[in-house]
This record gives C-alpha cells, sequence and structure tokens, in this order.
C-alpha cells in the first residue's frame, strides 16, 4: 500500500457500533489473505458480530484492533511460486483459528507463497 493509504488506515478510530465494526471488516476481509494469523488477530473482535451480542469494546479488543490497523500496514507482499526452490509449510491452530503458511527460500531470506487462515464454526470444533 502506499503511504496515504497507510497513514488512513493507522488513523482508522476504533469502531464505536457494529455498524463501524462491519464498515471496517469489509475493508480488512479484502486484505486479510495478507496478514499472517489474521483470524487469530480479530477473534474478540468478531465476537461482537455474533446476533444478540452487546456491542461494547474492551480493552483486549482495542488492542487487536490497533494491531490489525499496524498489520495492514506492513502486509507481507506475496512471492511467486519456485519449483527449483525449498518449500516450508508452517501450521498453526488453537480453540479459535486455523492457520497455514507456505514459504520458500531465497537468498538465505523466507518470502510468503501462500496464507491461509479459518475460523471454525461452532459446529467444526469438537
Amino acid at each position: 500500500m502506499d503511504q496515504d493509504k497507510d497513514q488512513q488506515i493507522l488513523n482508522w478510530p476504533p469502531p464505536r457500533s457494529l455498524k463501524a465494526l462491519q464498515y471496517f471488516f469489509g475493508f480488512a476481509n479484502f486484505y486479510c489473505h495478507f496478514i499472517k494469523y489474521y483470524s487469530r488477530k480479530i477473534s474478540s473482535l468478531t465476537s461482537f458480530l455474533k446476533k444478540n451480542s452487546c456491542f461494547e469494546i474492551y480493552e483486549k479488543s482495542l488492542r487487536q484492533f490497533h494491531k490489525l490497523k499496524d498489520a495492514f500496514t506492513t502486509a507481507l507482499i506475496l512471492s511467486h511460486f519456485n519449483p527449483s526452490l525449498p518449500t516450508i509449510q508452517e501450521t498453526d491452530a488453537s480453540d479459535y483459528a486455523l492457520g497455514a503458511v507456505l514459504s520458500q527460500v531465497s537468498d538465505s531470506e523466507k518470502h510468503s507463497i501462500a496464507i491461509y487462515r479459518h475460523k471454525p464454526l461452532p459446529e467444526e470444533i469438537s
């Protein structure tokens, strides 16, 4: 992203209503594939989207909101897959999110090729 867009994101005020949160997620979900551990970073914010939930942003949610804004301004640039380079697969799972990153090493640096994230539905959690 360019610097003007970065500054707009950093100046984005915390959501004070469900509508404001939905508006933010409309933006965020467009870029989610570039953010490592995206599902984990939004977990406390998505709880407000549940039916009959009280919208009152708490300190943990506020911290997540600011960390997410920072992540957008430092988002990864995905590289193209090169079959001749070594490939690394990293996975992570918790009670509230699944994630995977496919990377390759080139010039002693790790470059992300693909990022997968999934927040399981309640019926998917055992």
